[in-house]
């Protein structure tokens, strides 16, 4: 199978589950860390960092380290991508 397909399929697997969906739209309106994830979900903080390492996975959010806390944003390339595939397969 080709590389981006497989990419693609990956990103969609991520897609698929609504916490993860909850997590995309609130970093659709800017960068988060973990805590502030956190405080919208009745989860705990190792379930949380599951559905982080999911998007981190197939590369549509991005993470960083800062102090103490994991900062995460959409990863913006990926992100228009995915919608520029998707947009082209479903005509």
């Amino acid at each position: 199978m080709n590389k981006k397909y497989r990419d693609y399929a990956l990103m969609l697997k991520a897609l698929g589950d609504e916490t993860r969906l909850k997590v995309m739209g609130m970093l659709s309106k800017g960068e988060r860390c973990a805590c502030e994830l956190l405080e919208e979900f009745h989860i705990t903080q190792p379930t949380l960092s599951y559905h982080m390492k999911m998007l981190v996975k197939c590369k549509l959010v991005n993470v960083a380290k800062k102090g103490s806390w994991m900062r995460y944003r959409i990863n913006e390339d990926i992100s228009k991508n995915l919608i520029a595939f998707l947009s082209r397969t479903m005509k």
